[in-house]
């Protein structure tokens, strides 16, 4: 559980999540939130935060199995690899 957490909040990590939840989130706000900006009724906080953190949690669970994955299979990290 530790190396999946320092992976999560490594550096690399961080930011590359936080760029692709920058894009994708706001593209999701402008998808859900348009007919309420479009008419002046202003955006709803909690669907706006909801759109910005759905893609920082996937991006970063997808980035902290693929580096778990390919540690695994690193033949020099002292595993087996059968």
């Amino acid at each position: 559980m530790t190396k999946v957490l320092s992976l999560a909040f490594s550096g690399q990590t961080v930011r590359r999540s936080f760029r692709i939840s920058l894009v994708v989130g706001s593209a999701l706000n402008l998808i859900n939130q348009w007919e309420s900006l479009r008419s002046g009724r202003g955006i709803i906080v909690g669907h706006l935060l909801l759109n910005y953190m759905v893609p920082y949690c996937v991006a970063t669970y997808s980035a902290v199995q693929v580096k778990l994955q390919l540690s695994a299979s690193d033949p020099g990290n002292g595993k087996d690899g059968n």
